[in-house]
């Protein structure tokens, strides 16, 4: 049987829309069987499609969908390469109307999309089953929406059904790849070892350029070419389910036995139970080999049968964010940005917990309550900029934030400048696990 290639376009929501292209003509190049997978799906992504779903029915889809699948979709389509994505979000039924909208504009036809459901646990007997876990940590008053992360087989079930494109919610992000792995070989949900060797590779593509020198890259460190032209990578996955990590042909970027290495230990809490919904991977027996320059495999990964519950995100109203920041440059900046910081500390501090940044100084390493920013001392810093940030359920007191900074322009101190505000509503999030056979997952072709 013919090694199955997978490509990735995506590897999270605002991904280059440029990125999918030259892994869609290398897959056409190699020929054979192929799929290309989109991972667009964080969880803050899934949070923020929520919000805009109930803000427009019609929407909380990937922004971005129409924008990333026109550059590649015809060539898709004409080479029987199956397009699998997580792009639905909180509306799947919405992004495959989108996709064959899309194609009908190209002049495509209507291809064969597939949507997957089963994930969306915000109402019914769904909403009782989250409730019942989280206990005393569920708000009712709060509640906006529930998702729970399927697995691979029903994208399977959908690509052996004839679908060209696969729009899933929810899912695990392995098992966008793994999906496609178990149509083409057949396996079964008790081929546990070949079910974790593809659910790695699906993990070693879920985050795009990260193992094709993306996230690798460090200059004087880690030498990267090409870097502004990074190539996404595509996984030769084996009947054994080894695979094979390449790049797209003509890009830059770097494939090599410490990029996979790193990608492989991206976000494992442990190398021995890797828990998914398809399988419990383990990888402390793998091994990375550098078969060339360019082309690393995987092999040995051993897998343990799927648990018996599946993860789930409950998503509750959180009320409203705001930030603000203005610009102190020249001598004696980081003074002046101090003095700033506490102006409005006295003048809000009373209604509102504050977060201060003075960038340039510590803004990434510092900590909700300032207890950092406090410890160090004042220097010379001469390019400053001050975020203060609050969070709240009054939208008015963040509007009041926003006229506080906009104030500080001639309120003083001296020099500030470039004031910019924002504000959005935000949701909160809790993890629970739900029993797997309350969760039936199930897919149907868009009309």
């Amino acid at each position: 049987m013919e090694t199955l290639a997978i490509g990735c376009g995506a590897g999270f929501s605002g991904d280059r829309v440029d990125a999918a292209a030259p892994v869609v003509r290398t897959l056409i190049a190699r020929g054979g069987p192929a799929a290309l997978i989109f991972e667009t799906l964080a969880e803050r992504t899934l949070a923020a499609a929520q919000l805009a779903r109930r803000a427009n029915p019609d929407k909380g889809y990937e922004p971005l969908l129409e924008m990333t699948l026109r550059p590649v979709l015809a060539d898709c389509l004409a080479h029987g390469i199956t397009i699998v994505g997580n792009f639905g979000a909180a509306n799947p039924g919405g992004a495959a109307r989108a996709v064959a909208e899309l194609a009908q504009e190209l002049g495509l036809g209507r291809p064969r999309i597939a949507v997957l459901g089963g994930d969306d646990l915000s109402e019914g007997e769904g909403r009782a089953r989250v409730a019942a876990s989280l206990g005393n940590a569920f708000d009712a008053d709060r509640f906006v929406c529930a998702n729970a992360y399927q697995g691979a087989f029903e994208i399977a079930d959908a690509i052996r059904a004839g679908a060209q494109v696969v729009v899933t919610g929810r899912v695990a992000d392995p098992s966008l790849t793994l999906g496609p792995a178990i149509a083409h070989y057949g396996w079964g949900r008790t081929d546990w070892d070949q079910l974790a060797g593809a659910t790695m590779a699906g993990h070693l593509l879920e985050c795009g350029a990260q193992v094709s020198g993306g996230y690798f890259a460090d200059p004087g460190r880690k030498e990267v070419p090409g870097l502004e032209d990074v190539g996404f990578p595509i996984a030769e996955i084996a009947p054994d389910g080894s695979t094979v990590i390449t790049k797209a042909d003509g890009t830059g970027g770097l494939v090599s036995a410490m990029t996979v290495k790193e990608q492989l230990l991206y976000e494992l809490h442990d190398p021995a139970a890797y828990i998914t919904p398809d399988v419990v991977a383990d990888i402390t027996a793998a091994d990375v080999e550098e078969l060339r320059p360019g082309a690393v495999r995987l092999s040995g990964v051993r897998g343990h049968p799927r648990t018996p519950t599946l993860k789930a995100n409950a998503f509750f109203d959180g009320g409203w964010f705001g930030d603000a920041e203005i610009s102190y440059a020249g001598p004696n900046a980081e003074a002046r940005a101090r003095l700033a910081m506490e102006v409005m500390r006295r003048r809000l501090g009373d209604v509102l917990t504050l977060r201060f940044d003075l960038i340039g100084v510590l803004s990434v390493l510092g900590d909700d309550a300032g207890a950092m920013l406090a410890a160090v001392p004042p220097g010379g810093a001469t390019d400053v900029r001050l975020r203060v940030a609050a969070r709240t359920d009054d939208e008015a007191l963040i509007d009041r934030l926003h006229r506080e900074v906009t104030a500080l322009w001639t309120g003083g101190p001296a020099g500030g400048g470039g004031v910019r505000t924002a504000k959005r509503r935000r949701l909160t999030m809790r993890s629970c696990l739900v029993p797997r056979e309350a969760l039936p997952a199930s897919f149907t072709f868009a009309a």
